[in-house]
């Protein structure tokens, strides 16, 4: 099983940006905590951060065919980016979209999410394990399906 973590803008500042919010690991503690769950699940994962919309929409329609599943933190393009969501929908790999914080007890406006109406499930709120929970929800799904 082969797993695309990608990850949107401003999450290469992980554990300087607003530590309050999301605490003081980094995206490469997070990735390292991940490929080791992968590793130890005999899942192979490869990562993707951009702060660029369309490097996350070519990265999307490039994993067609060689991804099993998208894990997904589009970050603030969870609420503005239609490109994202019609390249997920395009490519029909099973996605679940993730966020550190709990979008739905912070502004209005991040309160509303075009890409988990293409993803199979979204988790949300629970700050680096929100990624783990993200890789065991994509990798129970693929294994039933």
């Amino acid at each position: 099983m082969k797993i695309l973590c990608l990850n949107g803008p401003n999450l290469n500042l992980l554990g300087t940006r607003e530590p309050e919010k999301y605490g003081h690991y980094t995206l490469s503690d997070i990735e390292e905590e991940m490929r080791q769950r992968a590793k130890a699940s005999d899942i192979e994962i490869d990562f993707y951060q951009s702060n660029i919309e369309g490097e996350l929409v070519n990265t999307i329609q490039n994993a067609k065919g060689k991804y099993d599943g998208i894990i997904i933190n589009p970050a603030a393009y969870t609420h503005t980016s239609i490109a994202i969501r019609d390249a997920l929908l395009a490519v029909q790999i099973p996605c679940v979209e993730i966020h550190l914080s709990n979008i739905y007890t912070r502004e209005e406006f991040r309160q509303k999410s075009y890409t988990a109406p293409v993803s199979i499930g979204q988790i949300t709120g629970f700050g680096k394990h929100s990624y783990i929970l993200g890789l065991y929800a994509i990798a129970e799904y693929l294994n039933k399906k």
